[in-house]
């Protein structure tokens, strides 16, 4: 087990909340606004947090988040941030679907460069078949088959990282010779998805290739995450749930010949801070109330294949919907229904905690970080994940308010202790 916490922050414009733009602490127009993002990431910087992270998505409709209907594409984000910081990790996210592996080794091996070894990639494989459109295609992949392609994907992209052994640029006026070119190495990958020749024309960074993070929850997923990732984001809403998942994921990377040591499991949460308990729940209850019913069922229904809700009884209990969802969203409507049947909740109240979910993360400074060293103890988290429901003000409570604690009773760092991305997680070198 890790002696001290990891946490970073997702910076989603406005903050997670679906009504969070109408916020009087919010920034409106938060998801195109550089000097927001900027002001965020060196807040986070500041308090030492070890990554900002930036999502992504490649189709929108109406019903859509409002983070989401416009939004910088992160990797440029991230390489305008890049020299404006000094230590934060700097993550973000790009699909497998629909990127060619040469050009997201190009991409965020640049971003590997241009931050010293701080860049960090978020493995996505599109769960929205809306995506397909866009790309000029008219069939979007089921589930397994787009975690097939995720995973040859990165065979290609993580040898295209290796085509140059290091000292491979010699650059000696003297001897004329430039390159080493026995340290150069094509990959010629051909395989069912992809025909890559390489070599890459870009050199390693410090911390040898950028951070992978990665989310799924589904048996695929879970499976790529073990296998692959270094870091995976996790949403377990109950203590023992996220033990569990945590051993589960540590099984699986045992049985891909890897060790516990190699992964840093993420709780995303997103705390509400207040002076008193009661004070946190009625900021808890006026972020709730910026969200529409009608603007939340159309959220939900995203998750479902966009269904109309309008055939369903607002306030009977949530619909059976068989397999609805299953070739997008299959952990999370998985994880809705069942929680649903579980609670005996109503189509209103599902709809509303999907925008508005209920956590333990709410309550005094005191009380939050009582709760994040009882899941760490309790081998729930290596770290966590911030996901803040309001933006900026979320981010300052928290750093302002819980950090110090954490910082204190010796669960979090005061100052970095590496240079890189992938040695303030804790992570061993790539093999």
């Amino acid at each position: 087990m890790r002696d001290r916490l990891r946490i970073g922050a997702f910076l989603s414009g406005t903050g997670s909340n679906m009504g969070s733009w109408r916020h009087p602490d919010a920034v409106t127009d938060g998801a195109v606004n550089f000097d927001h993002y900027l002001s965020m990431t060196r807040r986070a910087e500041q308090a030492k947090l070890d990554f900002v992270f930036f999502g992504d998505g490649l189709y929108i409709s109406e019903k859509s988040h409002p983070n989401f209907l416009t939004r910088f594409e992160p990797l440029t984000l991230l390489a305008a941030l890049a020299p404006a910081t000094e230590n934060i990790g700097l993550v973000a996210t790009l699909s497998t679907t629909y990127s060619e592996p040469f050009t997201v080794a190009r991409q965020f091996g640049t971003i590997d460069l241009l931050s010293k070894g701080r860049a960090g990639w978020n493995i996505v494989t599109s769960p929205l078949a809306g995506s397909a459109a866009n790309f000029g295609k008219t069939d979007h992949p089921d589930h397994d088959l787009r975690y097939r392609m995720a995973d040859e994907h990165l065979d290609v992209t993580q040898a295209l990282w290796g085509s140059w052994e290091d000292g491979a640029f010699l650059r000696d006026p003297g001897s004329g010779r430039f390159i080493d070119p026995s340290k150069l190495h094509a990959i010629d990958h051909v395989g069912e998805f992809y025909s890559v020749a390489g070599p890459l024309n870009l050199t390693r960074s410090v911390q040898g290739r950028p951070v992978l993070f990665q989310a799924g929850a589904s048996e695929a997923g879970r499976d790529f995450a073990a296998s692959r990732a270094d870091a995976i984001f996790a949403v377990q809403g109950e203590l023992n749930s996220a033990v569990r998942f945590r051993a589960d994921l540590h099984q699986r990377a045992r049985r891909f010949g890897r060790a516990p040591e190699d992964l840093v499991v993420l709780q995303g949460i997103g705390p509400v801070v207040g002076r008193t308990a009661a004070e946190a729940e009625e900021k808890f209850r006026a972020i709730g109330a910026l969200t529409d019913i009608y603007v939340a069922l159309a959220y939900l229904g995203r998750f479902f294949d966009d269904i109309d809700w309008s055939d369903f009884e607002l306030d009977a209990p949530f619909p059976d919907l068989g397999d609805r969802g299953r070739s997008g969203w299959q952990s999370a409507t998985d994880g809705i229904k069942a929680q649903a049947r579980r609670a005996d909740l109503t189509l209103r109240e599902v709809a509303l905690g999907a925008t508005t979910p209920r956590h333990e993360f709410i309550g005094t400074a005191s009380e939050i970080a009582d709760k994040l060293a009882a899941w760490f103890e309790a081998g729930a988290a290596d770290g966590f994940m911030l996901d803040c429901p309001v933006l900026p003000s979320g981010l300052s409570d928290f750093v302002d308010e819980v950090l110090p604690i954490l910082v204190e009773r010796g669960l979090f760092r005061s100052e970095y202790e590496c240079e890189t991305l992938r040695g303030n997680l804790g992570l061993p070198a790539p093999r």
